[in-house]
């Protein structure tokens, strides 16, 4: 089951439990890095570009409910 992701005006809510701001979110993702080496050979990612994103589960931290997530409105994002 793929999750939407939130937005401006909505955001997570667990179905059981009402949970909205505890979650494990499972994605995979493809991007591409650019790499910099220092002279020792350690690598830092100086810049990142998500080619693709796509959640492929997200578990309540609370209730342990697996894929019982809902988007709901924020507060004040009709306003």
């Amino acid at each position: 089951m793929t999750v939407p992701l939130p937005t401006a005006e909505t955001r997570w809510r667990c179905t059981l439990c009402g949970n909205l701001t505890r979650f494990d979110v499972t994605r995979s993702s493809k991007v591409v890095e650019y790499v910099h080496l220092d002279l020792a050979g350690e690598p830092k990612v100086e810049e990142r570009e998500v080619v693709s994103e796509t959640i492929e589960s997200v578990r309540c931290r609370w209730c342990n409910a697996q894929d019982q997530v809902e988007l709901v409105d924020r507060p004040g994002a009709g306003s």
